[in-house]
């Protein structure tokens, strides 16, 4: 097991990183006394695949726990969930001594974490995702919140986790779909940060995309010390922690805009490579590695172009609304040269519709 510390003080914790993982969260949770109780949150697909598992190792190490579940998808990521949530802990009689466990995949991990923030104005929670996306990205850094019908994520708070167990092995049952998804952000912290990550990534495609054991451990934690160093540094997304939204700025224009029929990843995938179009456009990248972007994306299977049939004028409405922009100017990740960005407001509308298109 391979353990990466994201250091925030006193809001400290532990990322764990190991095969059959799952398993030990109770004896961990038990040594660690975070709390007298644990009620686990999980959709009702991951819940059937992996609930019974985890329960066993909370029950199995003398620990209460309850399973509470909601509907699969992104749509289920609004208020409604959240007060039928609170409602169910509070018949539980759940208390501040108590601790969530979010079970899942981003939704989950969102879902789990905002109401661990708001109940009882905030009890202990901890993570334990079952998706690439989620070990990678979702489930580090303490960002949670849920959509409103305006935009992604509009409604949420920083709140960190007391700890996160991941499960590489669960990633050798995830759906194809769901592994891509994943790899959309996977890339992002190659381009973002670490021209040599990036490299493996390309030398590496075929044993990434067959979930090799090894190699998958080791993009995992990669990426999971990537993200605990930014969030570091700037834990509430003041200066360097943009920079983990390239292609989200578009991205989340892109799921919004077709009703998010478009899965993240694949919408990120599309707003990485618009991105990288914006920084030639600019003079800020060269063609040679915009190319080298485009190159590695498509090679995963991801998608390069929007489609053709969403609505642009709609897709502008939602970058105005992002949650990044400021009176009404969206802020764009742009790469410099792969493993460097910039982060600019200024980008002329016609440059955004260039990239749109």
């Amino acid at each position: 097991m391979k353990i990466i510390d994201v250091g925030l003080g006193k809001r400290s914790y532990p990322i764990m990183v190991g095969a059959g993982l799952l398993r030990e969260v109770g004896r961990d949770l038990r040594q660690r006394a975070v709390a007298k109780r644990y009620v686990v949150i999980a959709d009702d697909r991951v819940a059937a695949l992996y609930g019974k598992t985890l329960i066993d190792s909370l029950t199995g190490n003398g620990i209460s726990c309850d399973l509470l579940t909601f509907p699969r998808g992104e749509a289920s990521k609004n208020m409604v969930t959240i007060a039928r949530l609170a409602s169910s802990l509070a018949q539980l009689g759940v208390d501040r001594k108590d601790c969530l466990v979010a079970l899942g995949g981003g939704v989950t991990g969102d879902i789990t974490g905002f109401v661990a923030a708001i109940y009882m104005r905030g009890i202990p929670f901890v993570q334990v995702p079952t998706t690439l996306l989620a070990q990678v990205d979702s489930s580090v850094g303490g960002k949670t919140g849920v959509d409103i019908p305006e935009g992604k994520n509009l409604v949420g708070v920083f709140y960190q986790p007391r700890a996160v167990y991941i499960d590489s092995r669960v990633l050798t049952s995830l759906p194809a779909d769901e592994l891509l998804n994943g790899l959309a952000e996977v890339v992002k912290y190659g381009v973002i940060y670490d021209r040599d990550f990036f490299d493996f990534l390309g030398a590496n495609r075929e044993q990434i995309l067959q979930v090799d054991p090894q190699v998958i451990e080791e993009v995992v934690v990669r990426c999971c010390q990537i993200k605990a160093a930014v969030v570091a540094a700037d834990e509430k997304e003041a200066d360097l922690r943009r920079i983990l939204n390239y292609g989200h700025t578009l991205g989340h224009a892109v799921e919004a805009a077709s009703d998010f029929a478009i899965a993240h990843g694949m919408a990120v995938a599309m707003g990485m490579v618009a991105a990288s179009k914006l920084a030639v456009a600019k003079g800020l990248l060269a063609v040679s590695e915009a190319g080298r972007i485009s190159q590695v994306i498509a090679g995963f299977g991801l998608p390069v172009a929007i489609p053709r049939e969403l609505d642009h004028n709609l897709m502008k409405s939602f970058l105005k609304t992002d949650k990044k922009a400021v009176a009404g100017r969206p802020f764009f990740v742009l790469p410099t040269r792969i493993g460097q960005v910039t982060i600019t407001d200024d980008v002329a509308e016609e440059l955004i519709d260039l990239a749109l298109a």
